[in-house]
């Protein structure tokens, strides 16, 4: 196995405070609009937009957490019992533009699952999605808005985001290959 360094603790951060501002630019009413993490390295990276965006516009944007579990296409085939986590929004979505954040995006079902939990707490004016890592291989119809890093892996490859208050290590993103 082989592991690369795809993305430093710097890189992030750049990548971050870049797409905090093309958000901010590209949102047409700040009022109408909120964060959503999806579990785990998602909420952190959420907040790290969402702490960009509100130095940027000088407004306190909602943001919440998403647990996607219960609605894994694979939830019967993985053969492991899930664990549960949090999911929290606080507020009404309806008629809002919502950024979902999320660490990687590879077959696109993580998304899928994201977005239909999602869609059960209301109905918003649109879904934007943002992802660190963009790994191909996509299996379902789904993009991301804004994207970190783009790289094209094979399917035994593994990306692998470290985030320092989550993983006690400094950030950074790994690619393994076999």
């Amino acid at each position: 196995m082989t592991e690369t360094t795809l993305l430093s603790a710097g890189d992030i951060r750049r990548i971050i405070d870049e797409n905090a501002a093309r958000i901010l630019r590209e949102v047409k009413d700040i009022e109408r609009f909120a964060i959503v993490g999806v579990q785990t390295r998602g909420v952190e990276l959420a907040n790290r937009i969402r702490a960009k965006i509100e130095e940027l516009s000088g407004k306190k944007i909602d943001s919440g957490v998403l647990d996607i579990t219960f609605y894994r296409d694979d939830l019967a085939t993985r053969g492991v019992l899930p664990v549960i986590k949090e999911t929290r929004i606080e507020f009404n979505i309806s008629n809002r533009t919502i950024l979902l954040v999320d660490d990687v995006i590879f077959t696109g079902r993580t998304t899928k699952a994201a977005i239909e939990t999602l869609m059960s707490f209301g109905r918003p004016r649109a879904i934007r999605l943002f992802v660190l890592v963009d790994r191909g291989n996509r299996e379902l119809p789904l993009q991301p808005d804004y994207c970190g890093h783009k790289i094209e892996t094979g399917l035994e490859d593994r990306v692998k985001v470290l985030l320092e208050p989550i993983d006690r290590v400094e950030d950074m993103v790994m690619l393994s290959r076999p």
